[in-house]
């Protein structure tokens, strides 16, 4: 599962008047890294939808009283959260008429749980602009730059190998993001194995560390690898 905090989790309301479906979906989305809140009918939803901001929708569209397909479309008139919509239906024409009244995504039932997560990742990802990446990297008073891959300490120049350069910009190109040794030896081209990068870390840290020993900005995630986290983050 991913290691974010809480409150970096996507938050995703499940609609489905199918009691037992709707507990094993809320289940299995909450092992996976979702935050989830539960709702057996278009009404129930709409009153969570007052108070908490979510990030996606899973839909179930062959509902009693109003159907998903009439809610999808009556929240598509005012809020663009995307909507994963599900359905026994099979037909194209069907689902057609899902994405036309504002679902994103289309899954027939019955799924495999792992496909349900891998779609609500892609819409998540295609609904959430990516980050603009920093052009420099604070520690201290050092600054390095992405695109020049220079590094200054107060207007001085700091030698850095090319290995120690494609490092920082591996690591800074996902600050707070663990990468593992065996990435950064294909993003550096350091070669050998997970010791020689070990190897190249220290080096850097005495370059970027006011204490190697005790890194504040480049540190070890044991069993998984290293995380950058500059001053700028």
């Amino acid at each position: 599962m991913n290691e974010t905090v809480s409150d970096e989790m996507p938050h995703v309301l499940v609609v489905d008047d199918d009691d037992r479906l709707r507990s094993l979906l809320a289940k299995y989305l909450g092992d996976n890294g979702f935050i989830v809140t539960a709702a057996a009918d278009a009404a129930e939803a709409r009153r969570r939808m007052t108070s908490i901001a979510f990030d996606l929708i899973v839909l179930d569209l062959m509902m009693p009283g109003e159907s998903g397909l009439e809610f999808a479309e009556k929240v598509r008139v005012a809020n663009d959260i995307p909507i994963l919509m599900l359905t026994a239906m099979s037909e194209s024409e069907d689902r057609i008429r899902g994405l036309e009244k504002g679902g994103d995504d289309y899954l027939t039932k019955p799924f495999e749980p792992r496909e349900l997560v891998l779609r609500i990742h892609s819409i998540l990802k295609r609904a959430r602009p990516e980050p603009a990446q920093p052009q420099e990297l604070f520690f201290g008073d050092a600054v390095f730059s992405l695109d020049r891959g220079e590094m200054r300490r107060r207007g001085r120049r700091v030698h850095l190998t090319e290995v120690e350069v494609a490092l920082l910009r591996a690591l800074g190109g996902t600050c707070g993001q663990v990468m593992s040794r065996e990435r950064l030896i294909e993003a550096t081209e350091a070669g050998g194995e997970g010791r020689a990068i070990d190897v190249q870390v220290t080096r850097l840290r005495r370059k970027i560390e006011k204490d190697p020993r005790e890194p504040r900005f480049l540190k070890t995630v044991r069993g998984k690898g290293y995380v950058l986290w500059p001053d700028n983050r």
